[in-house]
Formats: C-alpha cells, structure tokens, sequence
C-alpha cells in the first residue's frame, strides 16, 4: 500500500479492526519511510444480484424496495420491523446462495410470500393479493383455502 504523504510503497498494519457488522475491517496504516498515519478499510465486494422483471427489463435488488413490500402488507398487524429486516437478510442470504446474479421477480415474491405465510397471515393474504393480482373472488378464495391447508393446525384455534 501506497503513503499517501510520500508514496513510499510500504507501510505496516498499526491496528485492525471489525465495522459494519462484521462486513468491513478498518486498518491504521503507518508509513515505513516517513511515519505518517493513515485509515484503509477493506470488504467483500459483492456481485450485484439482479432481478429480471415480468416485462424482461433488470434492475438491481432493492432491500428497502422489498422492506416497504413487506411494511404495506403488515400494516396495523403485530408484526415488528426487526422481523421484517430479518425477512429481507434472509431472502437476499437465499437468493445469493443459489449463486445466481440473475433472478426473476416470480422467485423474490414466492420467497417473501412463503415467509410471510409463517409470520402473519393476514399480512400473507394482502400481499398476496397485491403480488398475484387476483382478478376475481373465487381466486382470492383458492388463495385462502391453500393458506389454510398449508397451516392445518390454525382452523381450529382461530
């Protein structure tokens, strides 16, 4: 590493140190040659995950564009916003794992519909109904009788 004082192309590590949750490592640096003092930091640098939307156009994963999704839906229900952020690491940890730069919409909204199936499902239903575009009843009540089949145990205490 460079001094950025005399651009001396040695320095030694002085301290080193976590931040940003573990993702990032702040160095103190001193320059070998003229003893100047300076910060480097360091982190992984991530390859953007990008979503191919239904009309074939890209953008980049959004963590607040998913986070809002999931606010809407849970809207006046006792869901708590730590919840939801770890909903959104969780989704983006998966949708990384699979190694994958691209993916679709369908497969982001199938995973924050799963999960929100096991949180609440009202919250379930509404972003459902928003996500799946129902266009009739009878297609919202499909969506309710597979809700109820996938929680069996939930009929009878509610």
């Amino acid at each position: 590493m460079k001094c950025p004082a005399c651009q001396h192309n040695g320095t030694r590590v002085v301290d080193s140190r976590p931040i940003d949750e573990m993702k990032s490592i702040r160095r103190r640096r001193e320059c070998e040659a003229c003893g100047y003092r300076f910060t480097t930091f360091e982190k992984v640098e991530e390859m953007p995950l990008i979503v191919v939307k239904k009309d074939g156009s890209r953008e980049e994963f959004s963590r607040e564009k998913v986070l809002r999704g999931l606010i809407r839906a849970c809207e006046k229900r006792p869901v708590s916003l730590d919840v939801l952020e770890g909903v959104v690491f969780d989704i983006e940890k998966e949708l990384r794992r699979s190694g994958n730069p691209e993916v679709k919409s369908e497969e982001v909204g199938e995973l924050v519909m799963n999960r929100l199936a096991d949180i609440d499902e009202v919250a379930y239903v509404r972003f459902a109904s928003v996500y799946r575009q129902f266009k009739d009843i009878t297609v919202f009540i499909d969506e309710l009788k597979d809700l109820l089949d996938r929680n069996p145990g939930d009929k009878d205490s509610k």
